[in-house]
């Protein structure tokens, strides 16, 4: 075989290349598979024709084929890259090399010319030209998250509408300076130590006071992402700042509205058991007492006054269950000597009851919850059978206590009309559950409400087995 022959047949057997030769004036001289493959011509259809067939009308119509053969005579080769036609009318994106060939006199003989049709290539990188620039659009629009880049070393290249607007810098002002501008005089080792955790965790985030242009103090969350390359070379650092001044002084002025309510609530409930002591143990004795007497009395009296000493002492045993219930209410005695459940019990059989509502108690806890904790418990157990009484027109209340998750569950369901609109939607309007809710989150728990219009109510909440210190 010839060395021309192999060359041939290499040259016809490549199929993702168009391989062919053009005549000094442009027409084709050879074809190999590949330019059948792109193009759709067969090598009998197209030998002889010039190669701006291969051109749309509007780089026809500027001469375009004639200028890359004067650019491939002028320079020895040229490449462009540009819309093609096949035979059947559709387009290809194609980069295409035209090198102009010359014998040993330095005659031109004609060209050489290879095409690729890079169509897919090109679609995939418009796609992610476009991607890239949604993201930077979508980037530069965000206005309440500053996010920028940094180099390996910390140093600002890149800022986003957000970043100017929470740390008052412009573009042109910051970019190239060290990030360590943001930071205060007395966290001045901060930055450094910052992107060494980032480098080797992949990820920090962390919050604190950062300073803007103007040298006032913000209170700013934080996250630095460690950004590496596809050797894993690290290649700057992507970072996000939200300026959380307000929520931190509303979460400061919250903790501290919880700390006053539960020294208020601990207060009232150190006043009530001192009251509900007082009465259990002086006023409704002494009462007792009375009633005693007056039984002793109603035996010595005359027959006509003894129906004066039974409505007297069926006054004084009024007024002795009224007594008990206030201290019920108050705080019952049997939560410091039994605990929860039993005072829970007592409380249905002897105030619940009497409303005339049927009920159930179920109970698995693991332990006894702390005093505190059963003391939170039993009152908002309180507060929503009261509210059932009150307001829920029901004839039944079923109470279920479970330890869940290092805590204790609760639930009250009753079958009565349920919240009115739009309560569903505002339960906190009503004072009673914002009192249960708001006991429940003291403490260091939840609390939420569900309810269907006439198919009853059922209230929900979940405190921790340990008191919170607002509690303690």
């Amino acid at each position: 075989m010839r060395p021309d022959d192999g060359y041939r047949l290499l040259v016809q057997g490549v199929l993702d290349y168009a391989i062919f030769m053009l005549d000094p004036d442009g027409h084709i001289t050879s074809w190999n598979a590949g330019a059948q493959q792109i193009k759709g011509y067969r090598e009998e259809e197209i030998l002889g024709k010039h190669f701006s067939v291969f051109y749309p009308p509007e780089d026809i119509a500027a001469g375009k084929p004639w200028h890359e053969l004067d650019q491939a005579i002028r320079h020895g080769r040229v490449e462009d890259e540009g819309w093609r036609l096949r035979k059947d009318g559709t387009r290809f994106w194609a980069d295409v090399v035209i090198t102009a060939l010359r014998d040993e006199t330095g005659e031109l003989r004609g060209f050489g010319k290879v095409t690729r049709d890079t169509t897919d290539r090109r679609a995939a990188e418009e796609a992610l030209r476009a991607s890239e620039e949604r993201f930077r659009l979508l980037v530069q629009g965000v206005r309440d998250h500053a996010i920028f880049m940094l180099d390996p070393d910390g140093h600002i290249t890149s800022w986003n509408t957000g970043a100017q607007q929470i740390k008052g810098y412009r573009e042109e002002e910051i970019l190239g300076k060290h990030f360590s501008v943001f930071y205060p005089p007395e966290n001045a080792d901060l930055p450094k130590k910052e992107l060494v955790r980032a480098s080797r965790d992949g990820r920090l985030e962390t919050e604190g006071w950062r300073i803007r242009k103007d040298g006032t103090r913000f209170w700013a969350n934080i996250v630095i992402t460690a950004m590496y390359d596809d050797t894993g070379t690290l290649c700057g650092f992507g970072k996000v700042t939200r300026d959380m001044t307000e929520r931190r002084a509303a979460e400061q002025a919250l903790s501290e509205r919880r700390r006053l309510l539960g020294h208020l609530v601990e207060a009232q409930e150190l006043e009530r058991r001192r009251i509900a002591w007082d009465v259990h143990d002086d006023s409704i004795q002494a009462m007792v007492a009375v009633g005693m007497r007056l039984q002793l009395l109603a035996g010595r009296l005359p027959a006509e006054q003894q129906e004066l000493a039974a409505q007297l002492d069926e006054a004084v045993r009024a007024s002795v269950g009224r007594l008990r219930g206030l201290v019920a209410n108050l705080r019952p005695t049997t939560i410091d000597q039994h605990g929860l459940v039993p005072s829970l019990a007592g409380y249905l059989r002897d105030v619940v009851r009497p409303w005339g509502l049927e009920t159930s108690l179920s109970a698995e806890l693991p332990n006894e919850p702390p005093m505190p904790v059963a003391i939170t418990l039993f009152r908002i157990c309180q507060e929503a059978l009261t509210n059932v009484h009150k307001h829920a027109r029901a004839t039944r209340v079923d109470v279920t206590l479970a330890g869940k998750d290092g805590g204790t569950l609760v639930r009250v369901s009753d079958d009565g009309v349920g919240l009115p609109d739009p309560a569903p939607d505002d339960p906190y309007r009503h004072f009673g559950l914002l009192e249960m809710r708001e006991r429940a989150e003291i403490a260091g728990g939840w609390w939420s409400v569900t309810s269907t219009p006439g198919g009853g109510t059922t209230i929900q909440f979940w405190l921790p087995t340990a008191p919170t210190q607002e509690e303690e």
